[in-house]
């Protein structure tokens, strides 16, 4: 007893110690930010061209705190030095830095600095850079939430700094997802699986929300948590010095100002309104990136094989469902292949792999895929043990060598590809290389070699026409001399292949293209050039946002839309075109919670104050009622223009195809992000095909982007083709990809860009998916979907009649000959249809189909239960087969009849 009250008089003498400790640090912060000459800052603030609207509400929380600060800018730092000498450093919603701001960032940590950082931190930045920061901070920014949570302590011990009523409070913010050994979330969101919200390493504190905006978080929770952020960094023994070496003490003391005018004091509380906005003095744009790079900052399944870093249980969910998977892929693309017509009769590959997984030591070569298979199923139900031994490094080193050895038993030297969409985006880039007819008839040679069937044309870039307009202003000056699109749809012709025009809608310039032929980078384009009252503007007077590359259109513009629709028509009335792609069919990217918006044109402003009394730009998000009225206005504006283009150009070309590419984003984030609603077009029948660009460098996070819109009920008989991103992929990571959407019910895909179709790729493609022959007639889904339904369900009951004969002695043989009767019923229906399109032959034909896939699914218990994978395929593929019925029923039948 004697010795326990000795250690809780220490304990308490301690403790005792810290409070004065943290009394005399908070006394010390305690002065106001405009510091005396004998007082030192002992924090820096980061102000950047992107905080700049919310500058005026950091400053006045920075004032509640009462800390000494000093303001660095961004565009100041060059080198380590620059990031100044205080200990603490902090970025309050910086979303763009520079590589050699970030490697000078990880030079000055490296001297004993701190960082706390905020909301989607480098979420902008290049990927080299996002991954710099991923490891200075332990953490990093995954996506957004799309309500109000709460936020509440971590779960394990609670830290004494992170352990005040006041730092727990409703937020809007996203998840942050700790990512190396010493990373402690001390914060977490009140949702299924308690997801971060605050997470922190030994040098640096990441808080998941914009601070110093309202939207996000009021100003005392705001204040609470970087007054604990700073306290716990002073207070931390690895810092003995509130100086970093080789820091430079000059910064500006004064509270953060803008830029100063003739006249006019600093003073940055005034938010620009789009007539009055100006740059930031001194302060240069960041690096811009497409918006759509984004999603690739969202969760992935990023493995690396020597990191003993902790595996949660939802990652190790993730890892295990993931190689069943690519198992379920691999068999499917086997038995494809292996009951394909041209293929059948020939032997499988004899070739000797020396597979081996590192990690477990394997001395024997694996010879054939069943052995591969076989040990990578012994992989996946191991997993779970070797987490839970806490050996993770041997984990992840063997999921990605069975990951790597289950890529090789790919089928990539048979053909195994049903009748399917197979697109490809060819890009100005490569058309511009192509240089003449000749030089492009070489690129459609190998995409006719590689089995793609329909080729989305870059013919409308940045305002500038890739053919000779009597329309547009100007053709672009890159292809001048000849008319690539005149000599695409010959070639593409010539081919079997069909040739959709791609164009920007609404994106009228872009500054990477007039770098290119060398213009002045904030040229808006040969049409806002002429037109610039038809521009449109963000909320800080600004035609491009911050962070972007193009100028858009005012959508609410009747001139607009006049000149838009009188081009696409010049198009397909001119050129004996397929299709019309809609790219660009939205807004600008914005982020409302942080005072990013878009949308105020002349024209819109206008009309939305007719209708509403109130000017838009006076509307802030935090006016709910408005500030919906106005996201509605902006909607509408691209809803009704698709269903122009439908109804305007589908009079001059019934047979025309209209495909949207767009954002896979959910509904309501993108509605208030982009206010592209592409649910409605589809719903209304407006347009053919939806690609969303569902970019993923892993098959996991390709498919938790495609999946919800490919279950989606919301698309009435539209086809969906998710789209698949070449650069930086691994030509079997490609092929992988493709094979999942061969395995899920859809139609198709399309592959982003051209320039990015490597030899490798080329190989792989004309082996698995080329044409048998030149003339193969086999059907397109969006052109001949009775016939592709047909041709797909024939090569679908190959497919279980060759497993089911392997299998017979464990299937009874009345089932197997009920299933083949019932089928074959299916069959003549389906070839009734194709052969006789009509509204009598297409009732019957589902009518057996739905049926049968009842039955089927009884028929096939045993098979779901030893291969739950190819059960569930199969199921997928008589569901593309319904899809495609729906979508005759309104793309043939409907426009007969009318």
């Amino acid at each position: 007893m004697k010795n326990q009250d000795k250690s809780n008089k220490k304990i308490r003498k301690t403790g005792f110690f810290i409070l004065i400790f943290k009394f005399l640090i908070w006394n010390y912060l305690s002065i106001s930010p405009v510091t005396a000459a004998t007082e030192e800052p002992i924090l820096s603030v980061v102000q950047s061209q992107e905080n700049t609207q919310q500058w005026t509400e950091i400053t006045k929380r920075l004032q509640t705190i009462g800390a000494k600060y000093c303001v660095i800018g961004l565009a100041d730092v060059k080198s380590a030095a620059d990031w100044g000498d205080r200990t603490v450093l902090f970025l309050p919603n910086v979303e763009t830095l520079t590589p050699a701001q970030a490697i000078a960032l990880e030079e000055w940590m490296s001297k004993g600095g701190n960082l706390i950082a905020t909301g989607p931190v480098g979420s902008l930045s290049t990927p080299g850079v996002r991954h710099l920061l991923r490891s200075l901070m332990g953490s990093y920014w995954a996506f957004g939430l799309n309500d109000t949570q709460q936020i509440k302590p971590g779960k394990g011990s609670i830290k004494e700094w992170a352990n005040q009523n006041e730092l727990f409070g409703e937020v809007h913010g996203g998840v942050v997802i700790p990512d190396a050994a010493n990373s402690q979330a001390v914060a977490v969101w009140n949702s299924q699986d308690n997801p971060a919200a605050v997470v922190t390493t030994e040098h640096s504190t990441l808080l998941g929300w914009r601070w110093g905006t309202d939207a996000a978080s009021t100003a005392q929770l705001d204040s609470a948590w970087l007054k604990a952020a700073v306290t716990r960094h002073l207070t931390s023994p690895a810092n003995r010095s509130n100086k970093v070496a080789g820091g430079s003490p000059n910064c500006s003391t004064s509270v953060a100002t803008g830029p100063k005018e003739e006249g006019e004091e600093k003073n940055f509380s005034a938010i620009a309104t789009a007539s009055q906005a100006r740059p930031l003095s001194g302060v240069t744009p960041p690096t811009p990136v497409e918006p759509i790079d984004q999603l690739e900052q969202t969760v992935r399944l990023d493995v690396a094989p020597n990191s003993n870093a902790p595996i949660d249980r939802n990652e190790a969910i993730a890892l295990q469902q993931e190689l069943e998977n690519l198992i379920g892929r691999v068999e499917s693309a086997d038995l494809a292949a292996s009951v394909d017509a041209a293929n059948v009769d020939k032997p499988e590959s004899s070739k000797v792999e020396q597979v081996q997984l590192a990690s477990t030591k394997l001395e024997v070569p694996i010879l054939n895929r069943e052995e591969v298979l076989a040990q990578a199923r012994i992989v996946a139900k191991n997993l779970p043990n070797l987490i839970a031994q806490k050996n993770y490094a041997l984990a992840r080193q063997q999921w990605q060598v069975t990951k790597a050895n289950l890529w090789k038993q790919f089928p990539i030297d048979r053909r195994l590809a049903q009748a399917e969409i197979r697109a490809v985006w060819l890009d100005r880039g490569t058309i511009v290389r192509a240089g003449s007819e000749k030089g492009l008839a070489e690129i459609f040679d190998r995409l006719a070699q590689a089995g793609i069937n329909t080729v989305f044309f870059e013919t409308v870039n940045a305002s500038y026409t890739i053919y000779p307009s009597q329309v547009a202003p100007q053709q672009n000056p890159l292809t001048r001399g000849w008319d690539p699109l005149a000599a695409a749809v010959k070639l593409a012709h010539q081919r079997h292949i069909e040739l959709h025009a791609w164009v920007w809608t609404f994106a009228a310039g872009n500054q990477r293209h007039n770098e290119i032929i060398n213009v002045d980078s904030n040229y808006p384009g040969p049409v806002l050039a002429a037109h610039p009252d038809w521009a449109n503007y963000d909320n800080l007077g600004k035609t491009i946002p911050i962070g972007q590359t193009k100028p858009f259109f005012d959508q609410a513009n009747p001139q607009v839309r006049q000149y838009l629709l009188k081009l696409y028509e010049e198009i397909v009335t001119r050129y004996d075109v397929d299709g019309l792609q809609l790219d660009y069919i939205r807004y600008p990217f914005q982020d409302p919670v942080a005072g990013r918006t878009y949308g105020y044109g002349q024209a819109a402003r206008a009309q939305f104050q007719k209708l509403t009394g109130v000017d838009p730009i006076n509307i802030s998000p935090n006016q709910k009622y408005l500030w919906q009225k106005w996201t509605e206005f902006r909607t509408q504006q691209v809803d009704s223009f698709v269903a122009q283009v439908s109804q305007q150009l589908r009079q001059k070309r019934s047979n025309l195809i209209l495909s949207v590419a767009v954002f896979p984003l959910p509904e309501p984030e993108r509605i208030q992000k982009l206010q592209q609603h592409w649910e409605v077009w589809a719903r209304r029948g407006d347009i053919d095909l939806i690609v969303p660009m569902t970019y993923a460098q892993d098959t996991p996070r390709f498919q938790r982007l495609a999946q919800p819109w490919i279950a989606s009920t919301q698309l009435g008989s539209t086809l969906l083709i998710p789209g698949i991103r070449l650069l930086s992929l691994p030509s079997m990571g490609a092929f992988d990809q493709l094979q999942l959407v061969r395995d899920l019910p859809v139609s198709g895909y399309a592959l982003f860009a051209a320039e990015n179709f490597n030899d490798e790729l080329q190989n792989i493609l004309s082996s698995t998916q080329g044409k048998v022959q030149p003339a193969t007639s086999e059907p397109i889904p969006h052109r001949q979907p009775f016939k592709t339904a047909a041709v797909r369900y024939t090569a679908l009951q190959q497919e279980w009649k060759f497993v089911l004969q392997k299998e017979q002695q464990q299937v009874p043989a009345k089932t197997i000959s009920d299933l083949n009767n019932q089928a074959q019923v299916v069959q003549s229906a389906l070839d009734q249809l194709a052969a006789s399109p009509s509204a009598s032959n297409l009732l019957a034909a589902r009518a057996t189909l739905t049926r049968f896939q009842f039955q089927f699914r009884m028929w096939m218990r045993q098979q779901a239960i030893d291969n739950s994978y190819q059960a569930k395929v199969w199921e997928n593929r008589l569901a593309t087969i319904e899809r495609l019925l729906r979508y005759g029923e309104r793309r043939i039948l409907s426009r007969s009849e009318s």
